[in-house]
């Protein structure tokens, strides 16, 4: 009797694992067409405007009027944290496009059989690398400006290596495939080769990372908005509504904590969502 209840506890528990992957998946997919609605219609989700400010309306707690209160110039925190998606999904997208881009470019060109090519851009990455990504984007920012498209390339430098070093390991595994070789057997050129055999496979792998370094780059352009080297007051970013809610915190925790759960759960959703393209990745490999 023990041993029934105890191994039908089991496989309930067993089957609850087993749909918690599914349940952060759905609410990760969810959160980020969230997002995606408070990029292209934020006025749907809240008739305030982000600028707009309300002297008789100052630092009010949550409500039924302001579901997120309101901040010490009496503008919506909700309006600001809906509207703030634009800028930093758009930066981040953007600065995670340049690090795709170019470090594809640079990794393929590594994972070719010239050995000064590859020595070289390795270097170069380490170099990089060798800087926090922060902090190399901070002085980027420095050098060129706070412009939001300065901001995107800052972040997307300080991500060309990781994509350059996975792509490079995967042309030299790939280039060294049995299919490819048989392909220069049969006379396949070398543009043919590449467009069809070692392109694909090499970029198969791309989307996973990228999908996580989405996250990364949102939590980077936050935390220079933070620091002042973003978009500056009265943008609706949620790096500046962080730094103007810090003035107030102790007597006011809404205007600091609502964009900061913003950054956290656009960050989690990302990670869940690139974890569940590589289980869909490993699964494709072994089979």
């Amino acid at each position: 009797m023990t041993t029934t209840v105890l191994t039908a506890a089991g496989g309930h528990g067993r089957a609850v694992a087993a749909r918690l992957p599914r349940l952060s998946s759905i609410l990760s997919l969810a959160f980020a067409a969230l997002l995606v609605l408070c990029v292209a219609a934020p006025q749907w989700l809240t008739p305030y405007d982000p600028l707009e400010a309300d002297f008789l309306a100052i630092l009010q707690p949550p409500s039924w009027t302001h579901p997120f209160g309101t901040d010490r110039i009496g503008r919506d925190v909700l309006a600001r944290t809906i509207h703030g998606a634009h800028f930093s999904l758009s930066i981040g997208l953007a600065g995670t496009v340049i690090s795709v881009l170019f470090g594809v470019l640079l990794g393929i060109l590594a994972g070719q059989r010239n050995r000064w090519a590859d020595e070289g851009l390795c270097r170069v990455f380490d170099v990089i690398s060798s800087y926090p990504g922060v902090l190399l984007a901070m002085m980027v920012v420095t050098f060129m400006g706070n412009e939001a498209r300065n901001i995107a390339i800052a972040v997307g430098i300080a991500g060309i290596p990781k994509f350059a070093r996975l792509v490079r390991a995967q042309t030299q595994l790939v280039r060294e495939a049995d299919y490819v070789t048989h392909a220069y057997i049969y006379g396949r050129s070398r543009l043919a080769v590449f467009c069809t055999h070692l392109l694909p496979n090499v970029l198969v792998a791309v989307p996973v990372v990228a999908t996580v370094y989405v996250g990364t780059t949102i939590l980077a352009v936050s935390g220079l908005s933070f620091l002042g080297l973003g978009p500056q007051p009265p943008t609706p970013e949620w790096g500046v509504m962080l730094a103007e809610g810090r003035d107030v915190l102790r007597t006011a925790w809404w205007p600091s904590v609502f964009p900061g759960l913003a950054i956290t759960l656009t960050v989690i959703s990302f990670i869940v969502l690139g974890r569940d393209l590589q289980l869909r990745f490993e699964r494709r490999e072994a089979a």
